[in-house]
């Protein structure tokens, strides 16, 4: 044997490793969590800017089909077409066709206006097919629910009856004619803004109308009035001034899903998104479209 084949052979051991320590993966998770923690309001916030851009196109669109319809019929479309008034928005009764109904050709629902038999009342049997059919551009973006619609036009610009003497611009049997029928100017009268709850888009009462009674940060409150009617009854007996009743069939007023405000269209065709802390007497003549009071910026 050699001497090279007898050499023993030495090799050198494997360098250590080096690993990551437990403390050390904690606080690579902690950092981690943090950044999350901070991104993620960042991130939820992003999405919610999308769907108040999406509503507010979705409004866009609405007052297009209204200024179409205008253009066709001189006309913006009646509120709610009925025979007797007031409109009272707990009886499912009576004609009652809304404005919604009559401008589907202009958002390109031109099969389901087809499908309404309009001889017969919005509640008739007949029509509860369509009754119960999903707009899409109805849906506010934000609800994360599929409701009838989230838009409603404006009546009056003080809580009362559905009625032929209100003073909005889609109200009973109305027939207002722009900008003749609106001296107080285009843009400074709203005509569609949001509601929070949703409702049945085809019934011309406190689904597809609203008014300006309250500011939208506390219009649902209004339908919340007549259910503690009873309560604020009995506290005012023992008083020697009765207290202020709430209002019987209340239509309600304007709310919405997003922060911070609403969005509502103007007859100029622009919309526009309202703080929740509007002024009250402002958004009251903003609903109105004959006041004659001078409106300067909002």
């Amino acid at each position: 044997m050699s001497n090279e084949q007898s050499r023993t052979v030495f090799t050198k051991p494997p360098a250590h490793r080096p690993a990551f320590t437990l403390v050390e993966v904690l606080v690579v998770v902690a950092i981690i969590s943090v950044l999350v923690a901070l991104l993620l309001p960042a991130v939820q916030g992003t999405r919610e800017a999308a769907r108040r851009m999406q509503c507010r196109n979705n409004l866009l669109n609405l007052n297009l089909a209204l200024q179409n319809y205008h253009s066709a019929h001189r006309t913006l479309p009646p509120g709610s077409v009925d025979f007797a008034g007031p409109i009272v928005s707990s009886q499912k009764t009576g004609y009652r066709m809304s404005w919604l109904a009559q401008i589907l050709p202009y958002i390109d629902e031109g099969n389901v206006h087809r499908r309404i038999d309009f001889g017969l009342s919005a509640f008739d049997p007949a029509n509860q097919q369509v009754f119960a059919h999903k707009i899409p551009l109805l849906i506010c973006p934000s609800s994360g629910r599929a409701s009838m619609t989230f838009y409603a036009g404006v009546h009056h610009d003080v809580e009362a009856p559905i009625d032929v003497d209100n003073h909005g611009v889609l109200f009973l049997n109305s027939r207002v004619r722009l900008p003749e029928d609106v001296p107080d100017g285009l843009a400074y009268t709203m005509i569609v803004g949001e509601t929070g709850g949703g409702g049945h888009w085809l019934a011309g009462d406190s689904e597809t109308l609203r008014n300006t009674g309250a500011a939208p940060s506390t219009a649902i409150a209004l339908r919340e009035l007549q259910a503690s009617a009873g309560n604020a009854e009995s506290a005012s007996e023992s008083e020697s001034e009765p207290a202020a009743a709430a209002p019987q069939n209340p239509v309600g007023g304007f709310s919405s899903i997003h922060h911070g405000g609403s969005n509502f269209a103007f007859c100029d065709g622009n919309v526009k998104f309202l703080s929740e802390n509007i002024d009250v007497d402002l958004f009251h003549r903003l609903g109105h479209r004959d006041d004659g009071s001078l409106i300067g910026a909002f």
